[in-house]
């Protein structure tokens, strides 16, 4: 989806505009048509047969997915979740959830902390998942169930397409929860994988669109000393990811936020050098989508009054939120648990230009490594 004749000067550049080709390969081996297919998902089913609840176990951005994993599985398949810190979970104790599935999320399939943390799980007689980008990986080998994304080779330290096709296999396998346990007919696992095979086009569409408006937007913020990312939901996770990205490609301070929580201590840093990053956008079929957005409105709303420098991602067509901030970057109109996966590219490039006009090695930032960038 990349014209023949575009050439990147950074690997992460490249990467974050192989994502509509990663999504579209990972969707096309776990889909047939409009339907999931049933033989990718054999050994999930085996794994989750008789689970009472699910523990999911990741780091960095792994970890955000699963944060995103967790409203999904929650809301879609009736299942209870837990995410833990991988490095934290060999220290817990046994009764963390009752009859749980563990499941790892990693891109590498390597990483030291969850490698250890799934060894503990299988010790503990739990069945185990993991979701990574090498299916030949030590946890891909290790677990009752490996599901690949298919995001290729990510030569960049900070995930990009790692982080997106992980979102779209937790989606599937949601999906696929969700219909073995009688919470969704045929037909509408059938129109959840309708709208999710429309995101890889989608976010081609867009691309081009988001890079020259961030691109334009980043030195506006040059002089930040510190950012806040808000997001409500499943929302949350990608404000999550999009500070952890800041962080580690930019290495300017950011933290992610629920957005009710930036009025109960976070908004006390609130001035023109920690600008907002607001993730606002709105599924118009879904009333719970709705209510967050009339209080994420609210919310900035009173920013306004208080001077602070917002950014917001909106969906298409959306006017209202201009009127309350400085700067709109408009995604596709999308359901609610779609548009994740459109709301963090624009924070991929946010932290790429950001990265750049700071002069940072962006492909290899300072103190941090990469497991594996080979297949």
């Amino acid at each position: 989806m990349i014209p023949a004749s575009r050439t990147f000067p950074h690997a992460m550049l490249r990467e974050i505009f192989e994502q509509p080709t990663a999504i579209a390969d990972t969707l096309a081996a776990y889909t047939e048509g409009s339907s999931l297919r049933e033989d990718t998902f054999l050994d999930a089913r085996q794994a989750l047969a008789g689970r009472e609840s699910l523990l999911i176990s990741a780091s960095g951005s792994s970890r955000h997915a699963g944060l995103m994993a967790e409203i999904l599985f929650e809301d879609l398949a009736g299942i209870p979740v837990d995410v833990e810190y991988a490095s934290e979970y060999i220290y817990r104790s046994t009764q963390t959830l009752k009859n749980p599935c563990f499941m790892v999320i990693s891109q590498s399939g390597e990483t030291a902390d969850t490698s250890e943390a799934l060894r503990e799980a299988t010790a503990r007689g739990t069945s185990t998942i993991a979701i990574t980008n090498k299916r030949d990986s030590t946890m891909a080998k290790l677990a009752t169930c490996s599901l690949p994304t298919m995001a290729g080779i990510e030569r960049a330290i900070p995930a990009t397409k790692s982080f997106t096709t992980q979102l779209v296999v937790l989606s599937l396998l949601s999906l696929y929860a969700a219909r073995i346990r009688g919470r969704m007919t045929r037909a509408v696992v059938e129109s959840h994988l309708h709208n999710l095979l429309e995101v890889p086009a989608e976010m081609a569409r867009m691309l081009p669109e988001w890079e020259s408006q961030i691109a334009a937007l980043a030195p506006h913020l040059h002089n930040a000393e510190s950012f806040l990312f808000l997001g409500r939901g499943v929302h949350y996770a990608i404000a999550r990811e999009g500070a952890l990205k800041l962080k580690e490609s930019a290495y300017i301070q950011a933290e992610g936020y629920p957005t009710g929580e930036l009025k109960h201590g976070p908004n006390a840093l609130v001035n023109p050098q920690t600008p907002l990053i607001a993730l606002a956008t709105r599924d118009p079929h879904a009333p719970d989508s709705l209510l967050r957005y009339e209080k994420t409105a609210n919310l900035l709303s009173d920013m306004k009054q208080q001077g602070a420098e917002v950014v917001a991602i909106v969906s298409e067509g959306d006017n209202r939120i201009a009127q309350l901030v400085q700067h709109t970057i408009h995604v596709p109109q999308a359901v609610e648990y779609i548009s994740p996966l459109y709301e963090v590219v624009p924070l991929q490039l946010l932290a790429y230009f950001m990265a750049i006009g700071r002069g940072v090695d962006v492909d290899s930032p300072r103190n941090l490594v990469k497991a594996v960038v080979r297949e």
